[in-house]
């Protein structure tokens, strides 16, 4: 399995914009052979100091994929590559980190 975690930080003000674009395209994405789970988070209020926040312009996307093929398969899809152009103008950064279970 494949972890991916995506930090993305919208331009000033226009988190809820690209939220929307993101969930608009989120069904497409369920329907990709190997999507396990691929949803938005924002942080969670609370819980004080011991927190580390990412902010109001940032959301988290937690991904998981039953392969690093569909993965590839899913970053080529036409539909990602729409929400890409769609979305360029509200991405101020995007950081993704793929990950696997390490060894036993």
């Amino acid at each position: 399995m494949i972890n991916v975690i995506a930090i993305i930080e919208a331009k000033p003000g226009r988190r809820a914009e690209l939220l929307a674009a993101f969930r608009a395209n989120m069904p497409a994405v369920h329907a990709e052979a190997g999507c396990i789970d691929y949803a938005p988070a924002i942080d969670a209020e609370g819980f004080g100091a011991w927190q580390a926040k990412f902010g109001a312009d940032t959301f988290v996307v937690i991904e998981k994929w039953a392969s690093a093929e569909a993965l590839h398969a899913h970053a080529a899809s036409p539909h990602m590559a729409a929400y890409g152009k769609q979305t360029k103008e509200m991405v101020a950064s995007r950081t993704i980190h793929i990950l696997s279970a390490p060894p036993a």
